[in-house]
């Protein structure tokens, strides 16, 4: 039922220069899998082989990792190295990848708004490779698609995080489901609000399942913080009218959107080795 993962990858990834000034962020690895690779996994893994991700400038590289390389697979070739491809080649195999470019950067929902192309008249996923959650201890998207299917509404990702840290999230106020300890019917959604008006701990991490009717709330809703479209406030409008569902996520994520993030993620998954 759900058949495309949209994937929002055209932001500047400031906080990472001057290494993101040539490489996009969502191409730094961890070890040595890009962060956008280990999104394309979780999505594969949930049964989603469309794959549709939202570009800008400078991006190139996301396209080129997607892609074959005659040139280094000549070379590997019969040599003790080869194996170094097969991991992306699987995925490669496995998924089919479209691109569109967006032109300005006008928050998250415009983003998600410009892949509308891409996606047509279907619900589909959304990953935000800033995001990394942690698979082999639970596969978000693919819990969210079985909440899909069960319900037939959108469904967000949540997580309890400290109060002192809702002005950097989206923030959920809701009620149990069926004596569920961890899915809930959303009442209410404030993007980034102070510690003071947050209605609770909640926050919306980088996985989404939405109906196509959030476009036409996109195109129609007006900028909110730091004059952007957000998705918090698009599917604040849509719960009025339709059921929202907010997942609580038991894995392990890091936001690696920050450097402590991505340090933590490095070192969480270099211990997993040893």
């Amino acid at each position: 039922m759900i058949n495309k993962c949209l994937f929002p990858a055209a932001g500047y990834g400031t906080r990472f220069l001057p290494a993101t000034k040539a490489v996009p962020k969502e191409m730094l690895p961890i070890l040595t899998k890009p962060l956008l690779q280990f999104g394309v996994e979780e999505a594969l893994s949930a049964g989603i082989q469309n794959m549709a991700i939202v570009t800008g400038r400078g991006k190139r590289a996301i396209e080129d990792h997607f892609d074959s390389s005659f040139e280094l697979e000549f070379q590997l070739k019969g040599s003790s190295k080869e194996h170094y491809l097969n991991e992306i080649e699987r995925v490669i195999d496995q998924a089919t990848f479209t691109y569109i470019r967006q032109h300005q950067m006008l928050g998250l929902g415009h983003a998600i708004l410009t892949g509308e192309p891409l996606i047509g008249n279907q619900p589909f996923a959304v990953i935000l490779a800033d995001d990394l959650c942690d698979i082999d201890n639970e596969n978000v998207l693919n819990e969210m698609v079985k909440i899909y299917k069960k319900y037939n509404c959108s469904v967000v990702a949540i997580e309890e995080v400290n109060t002192d840290q809702s002005s950097l999230y989206g923030i959920i106020d809701g009620v149990l489901l069926e004596n569920s300890k961890d899915i809930y019917k959303v009442t209410d959604m404030i993007e980034k609000p102070s510690p003071e008006e947050a209605p609770s701990n909640l926050a919306i991490i980088g996985r989404y399942i939405l109906t196509p009717d959030i476009f036409n709330i996109l195109r129609d809703i007006k900028p909110g913080k730091s004059g952007e479209i957000q998705i918090t406030d698009a599917l604040k409008t849509l719960a009025k009218s339709e059921r929202v569902i907010a997942y609580k996520i038991k894995c392990r994520r890091f936001d690696c959107g920050s450097v402590e993030g991505f340090v933590s993620a490095t070192n969480y998954y270099a211990n997993k080795i040893k």
